[in-house]
């Protein structure tokens, strides 16, 4: 009896991490979050206008990130950026009235178009924040400044 119930704990803690595990992860295995999971390198376009303002916004598990919303010629559009923690970092601030070009991955959030950013130019400063396959440039860099503390 002790051993079908050890079995079917077994089982059941197994499932339950295939159910959490594999579908946050992208073909090649990797963990995603769900900006990564929205990320489609098929979407990708570039955007220009005058930033109208800069927000951060506080997610779950203490996750901080930074929002901005862009003016261009066709209308207002919102844009993710990043973790404020890697964006505190960067030579290249962005800040509300600043000229940028974006180019990212167009997304619907809530029912309306939004962009997460893969780059932004300032001038002749350019921020780079993903990869040409959509993957954050700071994974894993939190875990590693961590373990340096």
């Amino acid at each position: 009896m002790k051993k079908l119930s050890f079995m079917l704990g077994y089982i059941s803690l197994t499932v339950l991490i295939f159910s959490v595990v594999l579908p946050a992860q992208n073909r090649n295995g990797k963990m995603m979050n769900r900006q990564n999971r929205m990320y489609d390198v098929n979407t990708v376009q570039t955007v220009k206008g005058e930033v109208l303002n800069v927000e951060n916004f506080a997610g779950k598990r203490g996750y901080s990130g930074v929002h901005l919303t862009l003016k261009t010629d066709g209308g207002e559009i919102p844009v993710h950026l990043g973790p404020q923690w890697f964006l505190d970092k960067q030579s290249v601030k962005i800040e509300k009235g600043d000229q940028i070009e974006v180019t990212g991955s167009k997304i619907t959030y809530k029912d309306k178009p939004a962009i997460i950013a893969a780059e932004v130019k300032k001038g002749n400063d350019v921020l780079t924040l993903r990869d040409k396959s959509g993957i954050p440039v700071w994974r894993g860099q939190k875990m590693k400044n961590n373990s340096s503390n």
